[in-house]
């Protein structure tokens, strides 16, 4: 009896407590976080070698090419680029950091756009990726942008039975110049925008922003040189139009906008280039009774398109 005793007391003398311990750790510790972003989950290495994978990745060359991704770097930025539908395929959120309404909104808004990786990492690392910058412990990687070709716009166009409208842009370096010119070729029924491969604005966030979304449907066509691609379209009897200040004809006299057209947009301070004006076959200028000098490109191009879908109405 008294062995059996022993086996059932266990110890002797007065047992220590929990302390509370037990009950803490019974209480809840907030809503559980996506597994992408739990330390250790299988989920965020799946996350995480999928990124070094596409990082790592070389682009192919298809169509019109495609750009270099993008880093939208800061709260601000990051939330604005969200809402805007800027495309984007990974959040950096730093660890530990402070969860303010931004960070709430910008992870919530992940979220409800699904196909966005989320993903955890030290200031160190994202120090690193930004070169520096203030990231404010947010940062956004924007997928490389597909172009099109500039036979694209022509074969889409034909495909739907109508005239090509296209605007191509001549030095144009800003990307919300080239985002306001998506905007105003998708508003009046263009099919698209052509821009040079080199030393001219590209399809960034910036311009995605601009777009207000209409870069999902209107294409951006990339042409290694801008003057051979114009010469092509003229072969496949296209008109080409350029715009200038001292243009031999206003707007309102060329008939060609009626019919299938290329307009050429050049820099607000350059103008067209000399070897882009040689190649247009009609240059033309808008009348400014106000005395301006010039316009950006993103007006200019806005107000030539207005006046082509007139005469094509």
């Amino acid at each position: 009896m008294a062995a059996n005793n022993r086996r059932m007391s266990g110890k002797k003398g007065a047992q220590v407590g929990s302390g509370g311990q037990r009950r803490r750790g019974l209480e809840g510790k907030g809503p559980t976080p996506p597994a992408e972003m739990r330390k250790g989950h299988a989920k965020q290495r799946a996350a995480q070698a999928k990124v070094r994978r596409a990082q790592g990745r070389t682009p192919q060359r298809r169509g019109g090419g495609r750009s270099a991704s993008e880093l939208v770097v800061g709260r601000n930025p990051v939330v604005e680029a969200l809402r805007g539908g800027v495309p984007a395929s990974t959040l950096y959120v730093q660890q530990f950091i402070d969860n303010d309404e931004r960070v709430r909104e910008a992870l919530q808004l992940a979220a409800e756009r699904g196909g966005i990786n989320l993903m955890e990492a030290p200031r160190p690392e994202l120090d690193r990726m930004t070169n520096g910058l203030n990231h404010q412990g947010l940062v956004l990687q924007v997928p490389p942008y597909e172009y099109a070709h500039p036979e694209d716009l022509v074969a889409a166009a034909h495909d739907d039975g109508e005239d090509p409208l296209i605007v191509a842009l001549d030095g144009v370096t800003d990307p919300r110049n080239l985002g306001a010119v998506v905007r105003s070729v998708s508003a009046f029924g263009g099919h698209g925008v052509v821009v040079p491969e080199r030393r001219a604005a590209g399809m960034t966030a910036g311009a995605w922003k601009t777009s207000a979304g209409t870069a999902a449907r209107t294409p951006v066509a990339r042409a290694t040189n801008l003057t051979r691609a114009l010469e092509a379209y003229k072969k496949a009897g296209i008109v080409v139009v350029g715009l200038a200040a001292d243009g031999e004809a206003e707007i309102g006299d060329v008939e060609a906008l009626g019919g299938p057209v290329v307009i050429v947009v050049g820099s607000e301070g350059k103008g067209l280039s000399r070897l882009v004006g040689e190649t247009c076959d009609v240059r033309v200028r808008i009348p400014m009774p106000g005395g301006a000098e010039s316009l950006n490109a993103g007006v200019a191009a806005g107000i030539v398109l207005y006046e082509a879908a007139r005469r094509r109405a």
